[in-house]
């Protein structure tokens, strides 16, 4: 897989390279790197896209409780198993304990390596062009949440 999104790395930078450094979406890239050859369109397993279609699905969809919070239907929970990753499943209201704890741990996990690689990337981003103001990044937010509940309860 690595082989293969450095392939993609490799049309993107290209594609900058050749139009010049300019935001650009990578649609148009890979339609590009489709029209020069550079890489080809994939042949896809049905049951891999209609899993993967499920899987955006589940994660979106929302119910409100009886007190009025909107909240996650569906909780999914990785599992590694002979070194193959597996993706488990679950509705909330029938959820074992243990699977919904796993899947809120394996959630936040993910929202602090997202604040790690972003605190990383303001860092450098600073670094490069440290004859500018830097861009300061706040990672307490537990005023944001406040005043997103608020928001959703004045708005409902």
């Amino acid at each position: 897989m690595a082989k293969y999104k450095e392939q993609l790395q490799g049309v993107w930078h290209r594609y900058e390279a050749e139009h010049g450094s300019v935001p650009a979406t990578a649609r148009e890239a890979v339609a590009w790197g489709i029209s020069k050859g550079m890489i080809e369109m994939p042949k896809v397993d049905p049951l891999d896209k209609l899993a993967s279609d499920m899987s955006t699905a589940l994660r979106e969809e929302y119910a409100t409780d009886k007190d009025g919070r909107r909240y996650r239907v569906n909780h999914a929970v990785r599992v590694s198993k002979g070194g193959v990753q597996y993706t488990f499943w679950a509705i909330m209201k029938d959820a074992p304990r243990e699977h919904m704890q796993k899947a809120f741990i394996q959630r936040r996990e993910q929202i602090v390596g997202d604040c790690v690689q972003l605190n990383t990337d303001v860092e450098a981003y600073n670094a490069i062009h440290e004859g500018q103001r830097p861009i300061q990044m706040l990672f307490d937010f537990r005023d944001d949440i406040e005043e997103r509940k608020f928001s959703a309860e004045v708005a409902a």
